[in-house]
């Protein structure tokens, strides 16, 4: 009878077979390049996992955020040689390196004049005429925007990273069944579907949808409460988020936009921050909620004399993740909110600015 060898006899001693090997080196790599390993890292990981499409919102957190990985460990899980400079070709153009996250003095915010401040908010929307997008017609709106990127590297846990201001260009239809999305360097080349069979909700609004929402401010947060309860963050921080996202990159009925900013005014913890800048360095007024989770407050903020709506911004008030205070993660500003009559269209002569 002929003994095999147990699997515990065949394996080799891990310290005699480490004899055999070269000291592991210690690559010291530029930044960019420990940002893309970092990268492709992540994308190895998920890419088992089904493609979502994308947001029609900007992110507000990057999935590494909070993840610095070193250099070396990166290289025990994959070739280096697998990568190439040519990172980002996929998008048929480099994606830009990232850049270090502007930090501002924290102004505090005040509940002094939350009410009559929300009052001009809400004036101001009431009085705004809104185009009526119809059948075959599409919402565009532009904006410049930024987002955090890494909270710290291992080498510089002083620093966060954020991507540089860049245009991003959606295009929804009023039933939110087709859609655009056009941002150079972050999306593929030409841009990328939204279409969506999803059910029109809070969490994946439509202009068809938002006209059916009620315009009672009591009875608005009372649904928005309801619908975006246990999605991680506390009622409160998920409802003012919610709102947001709507005021963003969506086209809501005017006597709705007034009623959104009446809702919000009566979240707890909402405050007036008198002075704010969106991405497109325009200053203004906000209307703003700290995330007791993340650390970071969000502002609205509007034109201090006509109240439009401008954009948003995220700064970090706490520290967390290693973000210092201070630090701001992300900034929006809305460019340009019109109906064209065709996706991919720009507004123009055929289009109808809001």
């Amino acid at each position: 009878m002929i003994r095999k060898k147990s699997r515990r006899e065949e394996s080799l001693d891990c310290a005699e077979l480490a004899g055999f090997l070269p000291a592991p080196g210690d690559p010291h790599l530029s930044l960019d390049r420990h940002l893309l390993l970092e990268e492709h890292l992540m994308n190895e990981i998920q890419s088992t996992a089904p493609v979502p499409a994308p947001s029609r919102h900007p992110a507000r957190r990057v999935l590494l955020i909070g993840v610095p990985v070193t250099a070396a460990a990166l290289a025990g899980v994959f070739a280096f040689t697998a990568l190439t400079d040519s990172a980002g070709s996929d998008l048929g153009t480099a994606t830009p390196p990232p850049v270090e996250a502007p930090v501002v003095r924290i102004e505090p915010g005040s509940t002094a004049r939350l009410a009559s401040t929300v009052e001009h908010i809400a004036a101001a929307a009431s009085a705004r005429k809104t185009p009526e997008p119809g059948p075959g017609q599409y919402i565009y709106i532009k904006s410049e925007v930024s987002s955090l990127t890494v909270s710290h590297t291992d080498t510089d846990k002083s620093k966060a990273w954020v991507q540089p201001l860049h245009i991003r260009e959606v295009w929804n239809s009023p039933d939110g069944k087709q859609g655009w999305l056009d941002e150079p360097g972050y999306q593929p080349k030409g841009g990328v579907t939204l279409d969506s069979n999803v059910e029109n909700s809070l969490n994946a609004p439509s202009y068809d949808y938002l006209k059916t929402l009620p315009t009672d401010p009591d009875a608005l947060l009372k649904r928005i409460y309801k619908e975006t309860s246990g999605r991680g963050n506390s009622p409160d921080q998920q409802a003012f988020a919610t709102i947001g996202d709507l005021l963003g990159e969506e086209l809501a009925p005017a006597k709705l936009n007034a009623a959104l900013y009446r809702a919000a005014a009566k979240i707890p913890g909402v405050v007036v921050v008198d002075h704010a800048e969106d991405a497109a360095g325009r200053e203004g007024i906000a209307l703003a909620h700290v995330d007791q989770k993340s650390g970071d407050r969000t502002e609205w903020i509007f034109d201090p004399k006509t109240y439009a709506y401008l954009g948003s911004r995220g700064v970090q008030v706490k520290e967390a993740y290693g973000i210092k205070p201070g630090t701001v993660v992300e900034s929006t500003a809305v460019l340009e909110r019109a109906v064209v009559d065709a996706r991919k269209q720009r507004p123009g002569a055929q289009g109808t600015r809001a």
